[in-house]
């Protein structure tokens, strides 16, 4: 499970290489080396649409200008022939929602939904379960509790790092900001035993 990121992630526990993601997909293209994997999951940078930047931050003036990487990637990874995933947040992220996927799905304790556009290989969508209740934290000044905590920020009631460590099913990270911009693996495990799954039904067939 070989990862890529432009930042230093010395807590990765698989093999990794730091640079720009699709600087290195093009290489791995260009040189062939692509043919030595059998799946790409790709998760570009989100802040272009997610929900706090056009919303929130818009309205106030805060944040920067952010680029939208969804179609170039998705124009690499059609290049590589491979089967794929393209992972963004349920907010206006151009994607195809082929697939999402929510915590409750995977007894989590975040909600955290991702939306999933699958290249060359399809799924069912599972149920999606209801919520047990809302997010724990502040919302405009006033506390609420629930079973679910808040995967992102550090203000307003913001669980510890050993919370988001359970409630994300993560344990090889104790850094917050990895933690908050890290998809629960539940979710790339699902992932991957369904294209498993997929892939087995076409051998048989």
């Amino acid at each position: 499970m070989d990862g890529c990121d432009v930042a230093d992630r010395p807590n990765y526990p698989f093999p990794y290489h730091r640079g720009d993601a699709l600087e290195y997909l093009a290489a791995l293209i260009a040189s062939g080396e692509i043919r030595r994997y059998a799946f790409v999951h790709a998760s570009p940078p989100c802040q272009h649409g997610c929900a706090l930047t056009v919303g929130t931050n818009a309205s106030q003036g805060w944040g920067g200008t952010h680029i939208d990487l969804v179609a170039p990637t998705r124009e690499l990874l059609d290049r590589t022939g491979l089967p794929y995933v393209i992972e963004q947040p349920n907010d206006r992220a151009k994607i195809r929602k082929d697939l999402t996927l929510c915590g409750e799905m995977f007894g989590l304790g975040v909600i955290r939904h991702r939306n999933f556009e699958l290249g060359r290989w399809t799924t069912e969508q599972p149920a999606h379960v209801p919520h047990r209740g809302r997010v724990r934290g502040y919302r405009h000044g006033r506390f609420y509790d629930g079973p679910y905590v808040a995967a992102y920020g550090n203000g307003g009631g913001k669980p510890s790092i050993p919370e988001l460590q359970t409630a994300m099913g993560i344990d090889w990270t104790n850094v917050r900001e990895e933690l908050t911009e890290a998809i629960p693996p539940a979710y790339t495990q699902h992932i991957g035993a369904a294209f498993l799954a997929t892939t087995a039904l076409e051998v048989a067939a």
